[in-house]
């Protein structure tokens, strides 16, 4: 037992030193990568710090042959994100300007619902063309799905299918959501 743990002590050990030397050795370089394609200091420090935080959080820092291009591929991903969010956030910000009542919100109401936006939107990229479109007709149009089967030229059993998939899919990803 005692040396079982003195071995995930060291093993620990040597991952801190791997990311240590990781984030000496490129930091710099990515946090640059980063602000070139965002052009605003504050926003690439802190990418530039979640990426680390990923490969710390993989816990494979120490396998890295290539690491400027694994950490560009993290930061890419990152970058993905944050002009997603972005546009969500200002998707959001533009209806509201054309509501007739102007609603006051916290902010922590507002991250909340900007937050809901972009699962609902990772919910729906993760399901077929078929199966988005099948299911947005039954939950955003209210189509039976006989009113879809007819619509979409296809089965009554082939849209419950999907939809069940759909269905299936959201609440995998529900269940899988910190």
């Amino acid at each position: 037992m005692y040396l079982n743990s003195n071995c995930h002590v060291i093993l620990f050990i040597m991952a801190v030193q791997s990311l240590e030397s990781l984030y000496t050795e490129h930091q710099d370089w990515l946090q640059g990568w980063i602000r070139s394609s965002l052009n605003h200091v504050e926003h690439a420090q802190d990418l530039t710090q979640e990426t680390f935080i990923k490969i710390l959080m993989k816990g494979r820092e120490h396998e890295l042959n290539s690491p400027r291009a694994y950490l560009s591929s993290i930061a890419h991903g990152l970058l993905v994100d944050f002009f997603r969010r972005r546009t969500v956030e200002q998707a959001y910000l533009d209806a509201l300007e054309i509501e007739p009542e102007q609603h006051t919100m916290s902010a922590e109401q507002h991250h909340l619902i900007i937050d809901t936006l972009l699962q609902i939107e990772h919910m729906l990229d993760a399901m077929s063309e078929r199966g988005r479109h099948i299911f947005l007709l039954a939950q955003l149009d209210g189509l039976s799905f006989a009113e879809i089967s007819r619509r979409l030229n296809v089965s009554v059993p082939t849209v419950r299918k999907h939809f069940i998939r759909a269905m299936t899919q959201c609440l995998l990803l529900l269940e899988d959501s910190p």
